[in-house]
């Protein structure tokens, strides 16, 4: 009898099939290369777009200084673009024009220069257009490219005036926030924008939040990137007794538990004690061995501010008391405001400096680092 034949030593060897699941896992890596990819032709397209557009400008400024170009000259170097290059946009007399304005306004800026590539010509646009002085510029530009807002979130803060709302009222934090968190002042602000939410006047707490995780996307926009949602109403247990957090997030950047809690009256020194007390119960019962103390904000309607200074002057816990606004602010308002303080600003400089006095913290740009 004979026998049957050996398989062969290939065959041994052949693998199993992938499961399914391994499969798709396998698909999706291929997927995330041609994203990642076509991210970096975006990327570079876009260098490469801002860098035409400057130098653009540059040649225009040039001109115009050395040969007197004016209106007539830049209409028709416009016009002589769309013969030569008939399938070319952007290059209208008008958006010439801004290219020259864009060149003349960082042109001294070299620290600047890396800035403006990483955004679109829109957003370079709408900051170029809207902002008056050249720190409120800086300011827009880090922002935008930290927080990585769409065109529509940039001019969302823009209408908001975020610039002078930072300048003028920097986020208020207890001592213990600074020994523990000491970069938590560029992170936080003093007031919060809520408007998408679209309250009317009178409204309760539980409308508050209900709202804010309707729109939580929006709400982590207006908070910060780092910003990740854990949950609302969120439960701790103290002895026998029941207790719920507002809101719950984690800051990644700051490597912490944040509990919100909101108050839709003018902030009350009392209200801290809750918040301590939440705060305590989230480091023992919540936290990670690996993570900082947890963080607390009184989300409230109003507050005085030198009330709020009393307040956390002696509190122990990382705390802050900001407002939320449920309407557009004022922005001539502010930008009035803003004039007088450095105004004010420039006065104190003039002064012969007294040593004795201490200095002031404020940082006059209002720039995060």
């Amino acid at each position: 009898m004979s026998k049957a034949p050996k398989k062969s030593k290939a065959r041994r060897l052949a693998k199993a099939p992938s499961s399914p699941k391994r499969v798709r896992a396998d698909f999706d890596e291929v997927v995330k290369l041609i994203t990642a990819a076509r991210s970096r032709a975006v990327a570079a397209a876009n260098t490469a777009l801002i860098d035409l557009y400057w130098s653009v400008g540059a040649i225009i400024t040039r001109k115009i200084a050395d040969e007197g170009w004016g209106k007539a000259t830049v209409e028709t170097l416009a016009a002589h673009i769309q013969r030569k290059q008939p399938g070319a946009t952007g290059f209208s007399a008008s958006n010439l024009w801004r290219m020259m304005q864009f060149f003349g306004a960082y042109r001294d800026q070299p620290k600047l220069a890396t800035l403006l590539r990483e955004l679109s010509w829109s957003h370079n646009l709408a900051i170029l257009s809207r902002c008056r002085r050249d720190d409120e510029r800086e300011f827009y530009l880090r922002t935008a490219i930290q927080e990585r807002w769409s065109f529509r979130e940039l001019q969302r803060q823009l209408n908001g005036a975020l610039f002078e709302r930072v300048v003028l009222s920097p986020p208020k934090l207890a001592r213990a926030m600074l020994d523990t968190h000491p970069e938590a002042g560029a992170i936080f602000k003093d007031s919060y924008l809520v408007e998408f939410l679209e309250l009317p006047s009178e409204h309760s707490e539980a409308d508050l939040q209900r709202a804010l995780v309707a729109k939580l996307k929006q709400f982590l926009i207006e908070l910060g990137r780092d910003f990740c949602f854990v949950g609302n109403e969120y439960p701790v247990q103290v002895g026998k007794r029941d207790f719920s957090i507002d809101l719950l997030f984690f800051n990644r950047a700051l490597n912490c538990l944040v509990a919100i809690e909101l108050k839709i009256e003018e902030f009350q020194p009392e209200h801290l004690g809750k918040l301590e007390f939440y705060l305590e119960a989230l480091d023992r019962d919540v936290k990670k061995q690996h993570e900082q103390p947890s963080i607390g904000v009184l989300l409230c309607a109003t507050k005085d501010h030198k009330v709020v200074e009393y307040a956390l002057s002696r509190t122990v816990s990382p705390a802050l008391v900001a407002e939320y606004q449920t309407r557009l602010p004022d922005k001539k308002l502010l930008q009035a405001k803003l004039h007088e303080f450095y105004e004010l600003a420039e006065q104190n400089a003039a002064l012969p400096r007294d040593d004795s006095a201490k200095p002031s913290g404020r940082n006059p740009k209002g720039l995060r680092k």
